[in-house]
């Protein structure tokens, strides 16, 4: 592999394996709040 195809990869798998860590925290950090509707 060449030195370009390894920086590529590098960087594909910070944006993707970054991007996946930083949703995790999000969702650990503001748990989802469900809303019931049907309280008339």
């Amino acid at each position: 592999m060449t030195a370009t195809a390894i920086i590529m990869m590098g960087t594909a798998m910070v944006t993707l394996w970054g991007g996946l860590g930083a949703a995790i925290t999000h969702l650990a950090r503001t748990p989802e709040v469900i809303v019931d509707e049907d309280d008339d």
